[in-house]
């Protein structure tokens, strides 16, 4: 039986996605989480869980920060991107970023279950409207190479980092991954060699590089 697991803040999309699910799949596992925080705690708790369908901006995530944190803790779980924004530049850098599929949140019910079906598959899907215009978009070169040394880190260094992007210190972090100190450094001082960084401030740039403007926000501002 295919496991899923929904994560989006809004109850009314996750029940539209949860209808998709059922109707796409038959017999289904679902999970729902509303924050990355959750996200995360779930995907470690269920080992089982195939494919997440990810919004880019739940609680906790801002852009593809979330993607990559799923990517790096867990790479045999595939990923949909699911939003409201369709520049093909973002979405570009969302498959660049390790996103098997991505998902328009203006898609109807049937491309909601091609999408889970495509990627259940291990297919790669776009919505039928956005295909021609995200294989002319041309990938960042520092995208690539940002994707390539985040992907170097191992889970845990990149807990580490997601934890300094926060401001946290050493002993913070320590306390919080229940860990030594010493440990925290020594990721650190691993964490800064791969990504080739000098610092905390610059580790924590590399993140927020991932960030992307929310364009249902920015319409309500």
């Amino acid at each position: 039986m295919p496991s899923l697991l929904i994560a989006d803040d809004h109850p009314l999309f996750r029940a539209a996605l949860r209808q998709a699910a059922r109707d796409a799949l038959g017999d289904v596992q679902l999970f729902e989480a509303g924050a990355l925080e959750q996200v995360l705690a779930l995907l470690d708790a269920q080992p089982q869980v195939d494919l997440v369908l990810l919004d880019l901006h739940m609680p906790g995530n801002h852009g593809l920060a979330g993607l990559a944190a799923i990517r790096a803790q867990f790479p045999g779980v595939a990923v949909i991107v699911v939003s409201a924004n369709d520049d093909p530049r973002v979405v570009r850098r969302a498959l660049d970023h390790g996103a098997a599929g991505y998902l328009p949140k203006s898609a109807g019910l049937d491309e909601l279950r091609d999408a889970i079906r495509s990627v259940l598959a291990c297919e790669t899907w776009l919505p039928p409207a956005l295909r021609a215009s995200v294989s002319r978009a041309q990938s960042a070169p520092q995208d690539a190479d940002l994707a390539a040394r985040l992907a170097s880190l191992s889970p845990q260094q990149f807990r580490v980092l997601a934890l300094v992007a926060e401001g946290l210190l050493n002993k913070q972090i320590a306390d919080r991954l229940d860990v030594q100190e010493r440990t925290v450094k020594a990721h650190l001082t691993a964490i800064f060699e791969r990504l080739g960084v000098r610092n905390r401030t610059q580790a924590s740039v590399v993140l927020r590089e991932l960030e992307l403007t929310d364009p249902a926000r920015h319409i309500e501002t």
